[in-house]
Formats: structure tokens, C-alpha cells, sequence
């Protein structure tokens, strides 16, 4: 017999006595915990004085009808489900309750235990979940944090009131913005605080797919479709019916996969690689991507009109640099969780050691935070975080932390009047590049930038080199000169 939750609590409303305390036996029989109700003003005032799970009413009654009783808990925002009992002949009247008056689900009376078992059952985990996406909203609203993405800087705000925004409906996201700035926690708040929140949140990296894989991965494959296929599997589309499926790296995806991946967000149908059926999925999706937009679609790697498709609501995440005020609220937070995660009990920061976190550039943004903090509170275990906790790149102050100059010749750049912004990003780049002798970790350090961004930029540069024909290392046409004084 499968186990209730001992808190559920059922109210069932009802003006036949007879039927009322039938009904209650029923539900108790079920393992729940039954009130009764004769009306529905009665019901209100059931509803006002304790915790009610599900509430289970009959819709002709005296002094205040079910009709009435469902309008006022949609005037007050009750987010209680509402189970409608109706007789034979009404079940038109039924319908429109659900639809206009948000009830939960409506049975013809009388009642049957094997139906109204599960819909209890679900009626609970939807409340549930409501609650908790109502809780969430608080959070965003009043708080300014979730879970572990916090902030009550302004850029924050306004990121969290897109999420809260978007959320509830069914719009495609694009989520930007630098890597460890926490896009897939946003889209899984987005899940979290949608009417999709009790299906599943599927994410997956296109990046991380080797090309061969990518169309089994996300369409799913039959038995023999490919060497090594020895049965049929469900790729992340079917995975994610009825949730949503966050594509990350979405701009590393190739543009084959993308065209096949357009039609299918048009047609929300698919094909398994090696069927012959087509499969129909509702899934909503949400896409991320570390790239700049304009400038993925420019170097092809982003195909213009699945940017389109995919941009019906764009959020933008600061990197942790733009939110510094953001650290100690976050720091707060992390060891929190860090605690619970390493059973430690670390209580705060010492001064020295928060300053030294604070002057810091956060090139890996929350998720170097995050890792720093990590190793710090396993060391310290519990009280408070010393300066010496931390790695022996933050025991020194930040202006003495400067990458030491690379023995190399003088290099410069001339820069000309209307250059892009991005023409001169790249020549700066390829100068310290020049300067490190192609030493890309040492490079990274020197720009502030994560190592994979740098590859990334790398790999344009080359793309660029081809089209015109230029020798590596020196300046494509139109950019800003990179040149060398001995």
C-alpha cells in the first residue's frame, strides 16, 4: 500500500450529512487526515484557522454554494485545490468550474475510492509544489535571493524580476552571460517557478556531446541505428515532455544539429535516429550560452533565425565583478550549503580574510567563488575562515598579486579611430598571447578571462585567419595592428 503523508489534510464540504461523513470515512479509510464541512462559509472559516491540503466540496448548497466558495478563494489567492463533487446531468456546470475557477479536477458523485485516491494524491503534490513556487516568489521579491543565487544589487534585481516575470509562462529563454555566472540555476528557477514545475528539468551541455552523439543524445535512438545501438533509448526531448530542457552551450552546438533542432522547435515533433515514427513531445525550451550573441552569429557558429526562435525573452547574467556588493550575502549563503555538504561548522569570515575575497576579480565569477569557499571550509572545519585557509594565491593583497612580467620583447598596439570595440578585445588578446609565447593558462591569468573563453576567442581568430588569408599572429584586415619594437 503506498504511505501518506501523515500532515495531508483533506476538507470535505458538503450539506447532506449522510454523504459528508461518508465521504470523510472514505478519505480517512485513504490514511488522510478528514474535515467536514456543511457549506461553503463554513468551509472558509475551516480554511482561515488550520492547514487544509485539498478541499473536496459539493457544488449546490445553502448559504454560500461551491460556485461562490471557489470565487472567493480566487479572489484571495488561496492556492488550496479544489476537488468538485457534482450529481448527474451537471457535469457541464463542472467543467467550467475548472476552467473559469481554477478548480483542481471535478467527479461525478458518487465518489469512487480507486478514482478519487489518485486525484488526492495528486491534488497534494500539486499544492505542494505551488507552495513552494509561491515561497520562491517571496523570495525574489522581498529577499532577493534563490537558493544559492543571491543578490540585492541592482543587476540582480532585475534579473530576478525577469525570472519572476517569464516564469509562468511558456515563452523560450535565452539565458547569457559569462561561464559560473549561474545561468543553469536561473533556468532551473524559471522550471522551479513555472506551472511546469512537477514535470522534469532536463539540462544537458552541447558542448560536452562529440558531434557524432548529439542527435541520439537529444532525439533519442532506435535499436541498430548506429554502431554500438543495442537498444532503443529515449533521448532528452522525451526525457523532458511535459518540463523543460535547458540546451547549455547552445552556440557550441553544430550547425547541422541546429537546423534539425529549429524544425523541431517549430513543429515540437521529432524522429528517433533510425525510426520511422514521428513522436510528439510538449516541452518548453530554455537555451544558454557564454558567447556574446551578435558576435557568435557573425563568426557562424549560432544560426540566425534559431537565435530568433530561442530569443522570445532574453536574461542577461553580470558577471560577479559588475555585483561586488553581492560577496558577503553570497559568502553567507555558500557556507551554509558547504556546511551541510562537508558537515562542517564554520560560522563567518575573518575581516582580513573577506577583504582579500573582495579584492579579487572573480574571473571564474560565482563558480570560483564558490570553489574557494569550498576548500576553505574544509580546512578551517568550523569557526571562523582565516586568511591562511584560503589558497596562497589570496594570502597576498590583490596588487601584489600581478602576473610577473614575461621576459619577451616590448610589444604594442596601434589603435586607429572607429575601431570596433571587439576589433581591439582581439588584438589585445593575440599581443598577450605574443608576449606569454602562446602560453594560454598564463594568458588567461594576464586577461582576467577563464581559460575555456580564451580557446573559444582563439578558435574565431583562426576562423578569421582563413577567410582572409593572414599569417597567425599578425592582424587580420580591419583590426587593430599588433606590433613588435625591439
Amino acid at each position: 500500500m503506498t504511505s501518506r503523508p501523515e500532515s495531508a489534510r483533506i476538507l470535505v464540504v458538503d450539506d447532506d450529512q449522510e454523504e459528508r461523513i461518508a465521504l470523510s470515512q472514505m478519505v480517512s479509510a485513504m490514511g488522510y487526515a478528514a474535515e467536514m464541512a456543511a457549506d461553503g462559509e463554513e468551509a472558509l472559516e475551516k480554511l482561515a484557522s488550520g492547514h487544509i491540503d485539498v478541499l473536496v466540496t459539493d457544488l449546490m448548497m445553502p448559504r454560500l454554494d461551491g460556485f461562490e466558495l471557489l470565487r472567493n478563494l480566487l479572489e484571495r489567492g488561496d492556492l488550496t485545490p479544489t476537488v468538485v463533487l457534482t450529481g448527474f446531468g451537471n457535469i457541464d456546470h463542472a467543467v467550467s468550474i475548472v476552467h473559469e475557477l481554477r478548480a483542481f479536477w471535478f467527479l461525478e458523485k458518487p465518489a469512487q475510492p480507486a478514482v478519487l485516491a489518485p486525484l488526492l494524491a495528486r491534488a497534494i503534490s500539486h499544492k505542494r509544489l505551488m507552495t513552494e513556487a509561491d515561497r520562491l516568489r517571496r523570495q525574489l521579491s522581498n529577499q532577493g535571493f534563490l537558493g544559492d543565487l543571491v543578490g540585492t544589487s541592482k543587476p540582480m534585481r532585475h534579473v530576478f524580476s525577469l525570472v519572476e516575470r517569464v516564469a509562468p509562462t511558456s515563452a523560450s529563454v535565452l539565458i547569457t552571460g559569462e561561464s559560473g555566472t549561474g545561468k543553469e540555476r536561473i533556468a532551473a528557477a524559471i522550471h522551479q517557478l513555472s506551472p511546469r514545475a512537477s514535470g522534469p528539468f532536463v539540462a544537458v551541455n552541447c558542448a560536452a556531446i562529440p558531434e557524432s552523439l548529439i542527435e541520439s543524445e537529444l532525439f533519442g535512438n532506435e535499436k541498430g541505428a548506429f554502431t554500438g545501438a543495442v537498444g532503443s533509448r529515449a533521448g532528452c526531448f522525451e526525457l523532458a515532455h511535459q518540463g523543460t530542457l535547458l540546451l547549455d552551450e547552445i552556440a557550441e552546438m553544430p550547425l547541422a544539429m541546429q537546423a534539425k533542432l529549429l524544425r523541431v522547435l517549430e513543429d515540437s515533433k521529432f524522429r528517433r535516429l533510425g525510426g520511422q515514427s514521428e513522436i510528439s513531445v510538449d516541452v518548453r525550451v530554455l537555451a544558454a550560452t557564454n558567447r556574446p550573441v551578435q558576435d557568435a552569429i557573425e563568426k557562424k557558429h549560432l544560426r540566425e533565425d534559431l537565435y530568433y526562435r530561442l530569443n522570445v525573452f532574453h536574461i542577461e547574467l553580470p558577471p560577479l565583478r559588475h555585483r561586488m556588493e553581492d560577496i558577503p550575502s553570497l559568502i553567507d549563503a555558500l557556507i551554509r550549503n558547504l556546511n551541510q555538504k562537508h558537515e562542517c561548522r564554520v560560522a563567518d569570515l575573518h575581516p582580513e580574510t573577506l577583504r582579500q575575497l573582495m579584492n579579487h576579480s572573480w574571473p571564474g565569477n560565482v563558480r570560483e567563488l564558490r570553489n574557494v569557499l569550498e576548500r576553505a571550509v574544509i580546512v578551517a572545519h568550523e569557526g571562523t575562515v582565516l586568511p591562511h585557509h584560503l589558497t596562497s594565491s589570496f594570502r597576498v593583497p590583490l596588487e601584489a598579486k600581478a602576473v610577473p612580467p614575461v621576459p619577451t620583447e616590448k610589444c604594442s598596439i596601434t589603435l586607429g579611430a572607429g575601431r570596433r570595440l571587439r576589433d581591439v578585445e582581439d588584438a589585445y588578446i593575440r599581443l598577450t598571447l605574443k608576449q606569454t609565447k602562446n602560453n594560454r593558462k598564463q594568458a588567461a591569468q594576464m586577461l582576467g578571462i577563464g581559460l575555456r573563453t580564451l580557446v573559444g576567442r582563439i578558435a574565431d581568430f583562426a576562423a578569421d585567419d582563413a577567410k582572409s588569408g593572414s599569417a597567425d599572429g599578425e592582424p587580420s584586415a580591419g583590426k587593430a595592428a599588433v606590433t613588435g619594437q625591439g
